[in-house]
């Protein structure tokens, strides 16, 4: 199409993108006048000089036209209603090499712009079709082999591509995870699911570049290869100079990340496989043989709109516009088979229009197959729990030779000691889970030779040594980051988040990716893990709001992620068994919430009573998920729900309640925040003649409101009820601290307002 004629159709009512470039790709074949050389055998160059050869270039360009028909398939049957996803590959064909280049068992993080790279990728096993997966996944079906319809996401098991959502970099710290636990797998004699050599593929945009946290991968990848520890991960920037509007300054990619230290910089023309294969493959094979975190600059670019429903023509120019369809790379592919002789004008232009009607008729099918049409099919995935496999497994007990080897001799197993507090319990039951679990790991800031912050992971560095207990740096994205990539190996990840405030700045790993993945992947994959968290208020002498975060909503809100709170030692125990196993059996994420303020605590009512200690439980008792423990069952006079700091706190108010007015207060304890056990908060408010719902959260948002929505919903809203909050409020420092949460004589208030 001639720039005349380009004008006068982008100024026509009917000026449509991808009719632009669908015709300029026919008429390129129809008018090309270039020079035919004789067609080289298959393993010979397909070009003089180049290092692809004639059969590679016949299967990376069918694959590009795939990618590129499935675009404008979309284009079109997006306006009927037959396909939902729009955001296009075209342009960016040419990571076809980069699966060519690689092995299907080389785990692969993707940029949505990479149907070329799964219609490459797919020829290494038999029986996978790019094209029906591809259709299926647009059209939202039921059958869809990545997602079962859930989302658009390029994904495949047998293909070890793990499917990743649309928020921009948040999988490139899993990415990296996923490397380091290659060859740490390979350290500790773990057995992967793909070979030791394998590597990491990461692919992501120029503009995702500049996201705080594809830096933060970037950062550590750098860090880890600074000391010589392997990471073998492939971070290929397609860079076609745009983000949706906003341009990227010209040369800023190579600028910014050709000179770092330890993050290996190659380039690669990803608008021509003749030229641009040999970049692929040096960089590939560097990163295999070298172990290092490697930098593939790819050059690519975007010849539609960044959807279907970026009207480019309304912020960019006719000129700019025709200028950028000329960098197409299916023209410079079509030119190469021309130039080859491996095909003839007629044949080019017949397996374009076969590939066309092979993705439109795929299409087409793919409208007429099931879709999610049930709440219980759209979340299945989601949360899968299987109590009488979970209970057995949280109460397996056939590891006592290992616990008598780790604690030094039978006399000195925990439960053959004295009642003890919790941080020392807490420390205890680690000891007994890492023992109990090969592939568990304890990892995050401090924790190894110091113990952590509070000790609590004290002596574990010594007794399973460095490589399975293990500082990071201090970045809590790279720590969860790291979870999801060892967990995504077979590894029993526990991660330790040193403050719940720091947990906000890296929630998107939990929200965004570790938890959603078995909802992408159809529960294809998993990446279990338990978070370990210090967490809550009332910490004297230290602190204001970043040590003392009271704030759990951020969690609760996440589907499908088990949040627990224990207030007592060994509660602490039988919890963490059973959120071993939840991960274990069931590949959940959890999050452990450790209240600080109780770390030591051994009093109760009066000091030295010893009240707040507990005997460690033997190995065989578990905590059933959603079991809360009730104090004084039989009370029905006041009924206080609580948990964390809470308990403690109601129990010495019931004992002042019951002075004043008289009386028999029973104090629920609910133990398990998320899922909340609605069942269970109603049978303890049946009866109740009056109830406190005592947070120490802040008022909006809090776990409260959970609590009194079940109890309403169960038909007890007539019983009178107060809560007692924390302010919605940061916390201040030191003794103002507790001007905002929630204290023992405000429960008491609440009782006597309710008397």
């Amino acid at each position: 199409m001639t720039t005349s004629s380009r004008t006068i159709a982008a100024r026509h009512k009917g000026f449509n993108r991808a009719e632009i470039v669908d015709q300029n790709f026919a008429e390129f074949v129809q008018h090309w006048q270039g020079e035919v050389n004789a067609a080289p055998a298959d393993d010979a160059p397909v070009l003089p000089g180049s290092e692809l050869s004639a059969h590679g270039f016949r299967e990376l360009f069918e694959s590009q036209l795939i990618s590129r028909h499935l675009d404008l398939m979309a284009r079109v049957l997006r306006v009927q209603n037959k396909v939902f996803y729009t955001i296009g590959s075209s342009g960016h064909e040419g990571n076809a090499m980069i699966a060519r280049l690689t092995r299907h068992t080389d785990p692969a993080f993707l940029h949505y712009r990479s149907g070329a790279f799964m219609a490459e990728r797919s020829r290494k096993l038999p029986g996978i079709d790019p094209v029906r997966d591809s259709a299926l996944s647009f059209a939202a079906s039921k059958e869809d082999p990545a997602s079962g319809g859930r989302h658009k996401v390029w994904g495949s098991k047998p293909l070890w591509v793990l499917p990743q959502t649309s928020t921009i970099a948040s999988h490139l710290p899993k990415a990296f995870g996923t490397a380091m636990a290659i060859d740490q797998a390979v350290r500790l004699g773990h057995a992967l699911p793909i070979p030791d050599d394998s590597i990491t593929i990461c692919s992501f945009g120029d503009a995702s570049s500049n996201h705080a946290t594809a830096q933060t991968a970037f950062n550590a990848a750098a860090w880890a290869a600074y000391q010589k520890l392997p990471g073998p991960v492939l971070f290929v920037c397609e860079d076609n100079g745009i983000g949706i509007s906003v341009k990227t300054p010209g040369g800023w990619i190579a600028s910014n990340f050709q000179r770092r230290s330890n993050l290996d910089y190659f380039y690669a023309d990803g608008l021509d496989l003749a030229h641009g294969y040999a970049g692929v493959a040096r960089a590939v094979e560097h990163c295999r043989r070298t172990r290092r975190p490697t930098f593939l600059h790819l050059n690519t670019c975007r010849v539609m709109g960044h959807a279907g429903t970026d009207f480019e023509i309304e912020w960019r120019s006719i000129e700019e516009l025709v200028a950028l369809e000329a960098t197409d790379p299916l023209l410079r592919s079509a030119a190469i088979a021309l130039e080859s002789g491996l095909y003839s004008r007629e044949q080019v232009l017949d397996l374009y229009e076969r590939t066309r009607k092979r993705c439109f008729e795929a299409a087409e099918q793919a409208d007429g197959s099931p879709k999610l049409e049930t709440l219980e099919d759209v979340v299945r995935p989601l949360a899968p729990y299987t109590p009488e496999a979970v209970r057995a497994e949280a109460e397996r007990a056939d590891f006592d030779a290992r616990r008598v080897e780790v604690h030094g001799g039978e006399n000195k197993l925990p439960e053959r000691q004295p009642p003890r507090h919790l941080a020392i319990q807490i420390n205890q039951a680690l000891h007994e889970l890492m023992a109990k679990y090969d592939q568990a790991l304890i990892f995050g800031e401090d924790v190894a030779q110091k113990g952590g912050v509070y000790t609590v992971t004290k002596g574990l560095y010594k007794a399973f040594r460095g490589a399975r207990v293990f500082n990071t740096l201090l970045d809590e994205t790279t720590i969860l980051g790291l979870a999801q990539g060892y967990a995504n190996l077979g590894f029993l990840p526990i991660p330790e988040i040193q403050y719940l405030a720091y947990f906000h700045n890296a929630c998107d790993q939990i929200r965004g990716e570790a938890s959603s993945l078995q909802f992408f992947s159809n529960d294809q994959y998993r990446n279990p893990m338990v978070m370990r968290v210090a967490s809550l208020g009332y910490q004297k002498g230290f602190g204001g709001h970043f040590h003392n975060d009271n704030s759990i909503t951020a969690l609760r809100d996440i589907p499908g992620l088990v949040v627990g709170c224990p207030s007592r030692g060994d509660d602490a125990v039988t919890m963490l068994r059973t959120l071993m196993a939840l991960a274990k059996v069931d590949g959940r994420v959890c999050a452990f919430l450790e209240p600080i303020a109780l770390y030591m605590t051994k009093d109760l009512y009066e000091p030295g009573d010893g009240a707040w200690q507990y005997a460690y439980p033997a190995p065989g008792e578990a905590m059933p998920l959603g079991e809360g423990r009730v104090y004084d069952a039989e009370a029905e006079d006041l009924v206080i729900f609580t948990y964390g700091n809470g308990v403690p706190m109601a129990l010495r108010a019931a004992k002042t309640i019951a002075q004043a007015q008289g009386w028999k207060t029973r104090v629920v304890d609910l133990r398990w925040l998320a899922p909340l056990n609605e069942s269970f908060i109603a049978g303890q408010a049946k009866g109740a003649k009056r109830v406190i719902v005592l947070d120490e959260g802040r008022r909006s948002g809090g776990v409260g409101e959970g609590v009194v929505t079940a109890i309403v919903e169960a038909g007890y809203g007539a019983t009178p009820l107060r809560r007692v909050t924390g302010a919605d409020t940061f916390t201040p420092l030191a003794g103002a601290a507790f001007c905002v949460l929630p204290a023992e004589k405000d429960v008491v208030t609440a009782a006597a307002a309710l008397a």
